[in-house]
């Protein structure tokens, strides 16, 4: 018998958050926006078959729109799971020739690489410690219109709030 194609539609994607993972300091140091995004981005590894950990990608404004949190709000959830060592940049941000811009892909240290030595991921926020962040990527100009002479500065987000001169 072949399947049931109305049963496909209701098949559920999920994640599962460790409690062993929630209760490291390293987690308990985390923002609750940078907590509430970290789920999200589990959810757009393809587990252990189609292992995509490396070449993970959600946005900036994809992150603000799923949390319902500003740019940058979400820019800083992502710059703190970084520091803590939840999710490490493998692939910065760039715009294409075209004009096609690609949002950075990231890894989860919780989950092993594909092809990886380690069964169970690196998992560096067992290592952080008050005070040892790790480093944190930020995007950065590429042209010389917006850096006044610096080279590579870091992108300052704004909200139109901020743009009108209103705080």
């Amino acid at each position: 018998m072949g399947r049931d194609k109305r049963n496909e539609a209701r098949v559920e994607h999920f994640t599962k958050l460790v409690r062993n993972t929630m209760e490291t300091p390293a987690w308990r140091a985390l923002r609750p926006t940078a907590q509430a995004l970290y789920p999200w981005l589990k959810l757009e590894w393809r587990g252990p078959q189609n292992n995509n950990n490396g070449k993970i990608r959600l946005s900036v404004r994809q992150a603000a729109d799923r949390l319902g949190v500003g740019i940058n709000t979400a820019a800083r959830a992502f710059h703190d799971l970084q520091a803590k060592g939840f999710i490490v940049v493998t692939e910065h941000a760039r715009l294409g020739v075209e004009g096609q811009a690609t949002c950075p892909a990231f890894e989860l240290t919780e989950i092993p690489l594909p092809h990886g030595e380690k069964r169970d991921g690196r998992k560096l926020f067992n290592d952080w410690r008050d005070g040892a962040d790790y480093p944190v990527h930020k995007a950065t100009v590429h042209n010389s219109r917006g850096s006044r002479g610096k080279k590579n500065p870091v992108i300052k987000l704004v909200t139109a709030r901020h743009q009108n001169g209103d705080d």
